[in-house]
């Protein structure tokens, strides 16, 4: 599936609360989102290796899709730069990230505490430190293998869609996970 703005546009919709998902989805998408057998969380942290692309997306599509049913943070194994061409896909959707501040598993239990229900995991870095963390917490953790764009050689729109192809799938699984809130919630 392509990765077209203007169709992600319409996937979202203004209300008093701010962006949630519009109901209904195409025929190809029903066939792909097969309701999930996993219980709906109420508290999503997402994970990958340096908390600059993968898992800011995935935390800001899931906090639009869901502002008031659920939180939603991010973090990372390592702390990295926030990745600039994360931040172009993700405007091209409406979406600003750009004042995300990156931050380690480590910072954010320090913060705030790690009072999560679900972690999502989309490296395997991510993924093994998660489960380090479940032996002392009560929590499930999902892995998401997702491909780290950045490595991406070549022109500048030959990478930005690297990074919509990373945002696109993202979305989809995202869509999927959390469909029963959507249902919950519309």
């Amino acid at each position: 599936m392509a990765h077209d703005p203007e169709r992600w546009k319409r996937v979202f919709s203004r209300d008093k609360r701010g962006l949630r998902l519009r109901g209904g989805l195409a025929p190809t998408e029903k066939r792909l989102m097969a309701a999930p057998t996993a219980r709906a969380p109420q508290a999503v942290l997402f994970a990958c290796g340096q908390n600059s692309m993968r898992s800011p997306m995935a935390a800001s599509l899931l906090h639009q899709m869901f502002p008031h049913a659920l939180y939603v943070r991010s973090a990372g194994v390592k702390k990295g730069e926030l990745d600039p061409f994360a931040v172009a896909v993700m405007a091209e959707l409406g979406q600003d990230i750009s004042q995300h501040r990156p931050m380690t598993f480590e910072e954010l239990d320090d913060w705030e505490g790690l009072n999560f229900d679900l972690i999502i995991t989309l490296s395997p870095e991510a993924h093994h430190k998660a489960l380090e963390l479940t032996r002392t917490l009560a929590a499930e953790v999902e892995y998401w293998p997702t491909p780290d764009p950045s490595g991406i050689e070549g022109s500048r729109e030959q990478k930005m869609q690297a990074y919509r192809e990373v945002c696109d799938g993202l979305l989809l699984r995202i869509r999927k996970r959390f469909s029963k809130i959507t249902a919950a919630s519309g």
